[in-house]
């Protein structure tokens, strides 16, 4: 019984809720936002996203959002309990640039590659962090043809992409969340706020930990909370996660490990084709 009131409350709204837009008007939209984010705001078309994020000064994640370009305005789809936040970061640093950020109404639907593009949408474009990632695109209208945030969900852990809820504010770093592998991160642009530390972590192969997605042989994973352990050591943590499915932030040494457990489940790693086979160890 549980179940079917699950799906029919899925099927109420087809948009992403955990997502809000904020929108960036002024000359000078595309070159503030250039100094500031991880990846190069120039690789933006009228038909391409862009995947990126905000860092602090140390290079930790403050915000991960994706860009679309309109004929006025850039617009970023990003987490909606950040929206408020981002306004307010990113106007510290207008000084005396044209550029006007607000937040907006609109909303964010997915849709699966093969799934029609609502013709009323105000821009779309394929996510662009690997192939089978489907589209996203920005409704100024209660939503209408996209998927429903579950289904979207299932492909996203699938896939092994991360969303909001995956990262951990002002602690983890854009790579330990794969967003080198995911093109989330430009390494020919210029200086942007955090890059020295996300520079050096890249080139030195620094990174002790990855988002990983990771299945149970049995049973599901827990509503809430959740740790790996390989032996008597704890080596990770759940993120998100839907039925045996999740994604795991995974130190780096227990990425081969046979032992690995969940709340005494078993447990692998599900290497996601978008992983390169030479960093598997």
């Amino acid at each position: 019984m549980l179940e079917a009131v699950g799906t029919a409350v899925s099927h109420m709204h087809e948009y992403l809720s955990h997502r809000a837009v904020l929108s960036f008007t002024g000359t000078d939209r595309a070159s503030f936002l250039q100094g500031l984010i991880t990846n190069d705001v120039q690789n933006l078309t009228d038909t391409t996203a862009v995947w990126s994020a905000l860092l602090t000064p140390q290079g930790r994640w403050l915000s991960e959002f994706f860009l679309y370009a309109t004929p006025d305005r850039i617009l970023m789809d990003c987490p909606a309990d950040h929206a408020e936040m981002l306004v307010k970061r990113l106007s510290r640093f207008r000084l005396r640039a044209d550029v006007q950020i607000e937040n907006t109404p609109f909303q964010v639907i997915t849709g699966a590659e093969g799934r029609a593009v609502p013709e009323t949408v105000l821009t779309s474009a394929l996510d662009p962090r690997c192939e089978g990632t489907g589209w996203r695109a920005v409704v100024t209208e209660p939503a209408q043809g996209g998927e429903t945030p579950a289904a979207f969900l299932e492909r996203r852990l699938t896939l092994g992409l991360p969303d909001v809820m995956d990262f951990e504010s002002e602690q983890t770093l854009a790579l330990e969340a794969d967003m080198d592998l995911l093109h989330g991160v430009s390494w020919k642009k210029g200086c942007y706020m955090g890059q020295e530390l996300t520079a050096r972590t890249h080139y030195r192969g620094l990174v002790k930990r990855r988002l990983l997605p990771v299945v149970l042989s049995e049973g599901t994973f827990p509503n809430e909370g959740g740790v790996i352990v390989s032996g008597e050591r704890e080596v990770g943590d759940i993120r998100s996660r839907s039925g045996n499915r999740a994604l795991a932030m995974l130190r780096r040494d227990a990425w081969s490990a046979s032992d690995l457990t969940c709340n005494g489940q078993p447990l692998s790693v599900v290497w996601p084709v978008w992983f390169p086979e030479e960093m598997r160890s």
